[in-house]
């Protein structure tokens, strides 16, 4: 399965940076819809810690709505993670697909009200206590990414490192 970590609009370059190191982990594509809320550029990128960025299938776009019409979601499996979705993220059977979307918006609004409405069969949510407002997103797409990639049984992923077994012995 081939899995897309979809960032609209992030704004914190060290929550982009975790991100782009999980993607490197895991084999993810990472997709960046501008406007970003800060520079990708050599300098700037070294600073903010993105030191997998070599390491990593990434594919910009200008905008949303430049996105959406690359990456059709009536004929993608695409996720709009949100606190407000209808579904739980552990729900849909990505391991019956063979690529997947996951979009995560920025980090002040999240996804654009408008298109979750649109899309609203199609979004997901981390269950958390009611009364907080959302987890960070760096962490947010972890869980997604390595839920996903978990039902896809690891598949390409180390499984067992073999580390201890001489000193075990």
């Amino acid at each position: 399965m081939k899995l897309n970590i979809v960032l609209v609009e992030p704004e914190i370059p060290q929550n982009t940076g975790n991100i782009a190191r999980t993607c490197a982990a895991i084999g993810a594509k990472l997709h960046l819809v501008y406007p970003l809320g800060f520079s990708i550029s050599e300098k700037a990128v070294k600073r903010a810690g993105l030191d997998y960025w070599d390491k990593l299938d990434i594919e910009e776009h200008l905008s949303f709505e430049k996105f959406l019409e690359k990456y059709k979601p009536e004929e993608n499996n695409m996720f709009f993670v949100t606190t407000k979705g209808k579904h739980v993220y552990s729900e849909p059977k990505y391991e019956e697909m063979d690529e997947v979307f996951a979009l995560f918006g920025k980090e002040t609004k999240g996804l654009p009200e408008n298109v979750l409405l649109k899309y609203i069969d199609k979004t997901i949510r981390i269950p958390m206590r009611p009364t907080l407002r959302s987890l960070n997103l760096a962490n947010s797409v972890a869980i997604v990414a390595y839920d996903i990639v978990r039902h896809a049984n690891f598949d390409g992923l180390e499984e067992i490192s073999g580390y201890f077994d001489e000193r075990l012995k």
